[in-house]
């Protein structure tokens, strides 16, 4: 009877495993935006975090030190819109696990 659970325990982490690569690669095709300086320079990245376009508007290209400051904030403003829709894509995912509040997979 030990054996039958333990066959039953591996084939569900077998299964959560392929669900996690499935979110995984959904979430690499969900873009969010980044922003500063009122849409003075813009970010687009997916929710693996791979940026896949920078806008910057002539208008800033003349100062470079605050170019790089709106870079920079744009940048992490994508990244925390990634984490937001990530972590709100994954709650589903890991709801019936037990899993404790702000407990982050993959490990």
């Amino acid at each position: 009877m030990m054996k039958g659970g333990l066959a039953g325990l591996m084939k569900q982490a077998q299964q959560m495993q392929e669900n996690m690569k499935k979110a995984q690669e959904a979430l690499g095709q969900i873009d969010v935006e980044g922003s500063a300086g009122a849409g003075a320079v813009k970010v687009v990245m997916n929710c693996q975090n791979k940026v896949k376009r920078v806008q910057i508007n002539e208008a800033v290209m003349d100062d470079r030190e605050m170019l790089e400051d709106l870079i920079v904030t744009a940048l992490n403003d994508a990244a925390a819109k990634a984490e937001a829709v990530s972590s709100e894509k994954m709650a589903g995912f890991t709801s019936g696990m037990g899993m404790p509040p702000g407990f982050k997979l993959p490990f």
